[in-house]
């Protein structure tokens, strides 16, 4: 499908949460693996303020970059910290070249093979919720074209997650926000259980596990919570 044809239907994909019910964690998954999928991006990551302002990790393309976004909130550094405080982007074509701007992070992201990153805020306004990290194992960064349609997704699904703001104010947003990241929790719990039953890897779990929840029409915070709790037979994901 050409690349053209897959971004639209992708901009349809995250804008359906202007008009219905929308799983917070399934929409920034979808903008997570989007980047990677039709940008020039090896790997996504999400970071999104909770109910205290604080930020915390809600999604990736793979595990290896959500255990690296995990590793930049605690060294508290990083383009993505960067980025959410600033609320502009932040670009490191080399990150061999920006140990003393975040030494932790940059020994961490080289030794995961990742060569440059783009940070890129999920804002609208003058209120920033979060950022998009983008990760390559090439020099260089992103492409101008790239980082203006990595932009756009990451403003849509912002619209998204704000949609009821001016009705509900701040306070649905921050039960909006904690919603997903107990979702998180929920579905890492899930991840695992699947993984240890199947002898899977953590990709693989969480490839599986939303897959279910797609084809039979379940919100993914629900499948897992239905695998964690045993009422869902694991040998219907693992082994349909």
């Amino acid at each position: 499908m050409p690349r053209e044809q897959r971004l639209t239907e992708t901009f349809v994909e995250l804008s359906d949460t202007l008009v219905d019910d929308y799983d917070v964690a399934d929409l920034l998954h979808v903008l997570a693996d989007r980047c990677v999928e039709l940008l020039d991006a090896s790997a996504a990551g999400l970071l999104l303020t909770d109910q205290r302002g604080a930020l915390r990790t809600l999604a990736a393309s793979s595990e290896q970059t959500m255990l690296l976004e995990l590793f930049q909130l605690e060294a508290n550094e990083g383009p993505c910290l960067d980025c959410f405080r600033s609320g502009v982007p932040v670009v490191e074509p080399d990150l061999s070249v920006a140990t003393e701007r975040w030494p932790s992070f940059v020994d961490r992201a080289l030794r995961q093979g990742y060569r440059s990153v783009n940070a890129l805020p999920m804002r609208l306004r003058n209120e920033t919720i979060g950022a998009l990290n983008l990760f390559s194992t090439t020099p260089g960064g992103l492409s101008p074209t790239d980082v203006g349609i990595a932009q756009a997704l990451a403003n849509v699904a912002t619209i998204g997650i704000l949609q009821e703001r001016a009705i509900r104010r701040s306070e649905l947003l921050a039960e909006q926000l904690q919603s997903a990241l107990n979702s998180r929790v929920i579905i890492e719990q899930a991840k695992g259980v699947l993984a240890e039953r199947g002898g899977l890897t953590m990709d693989e779990s969480f490839a599986l596990l939303r897959r279910f929840a797609r084809s039979t029409n379940r919100r993914l915070s629900d499948t897992a919570q239905a695998v964690v709790s045993g009422v869902l037979d694991v040998t219907e994901i693992v082994d349909p």
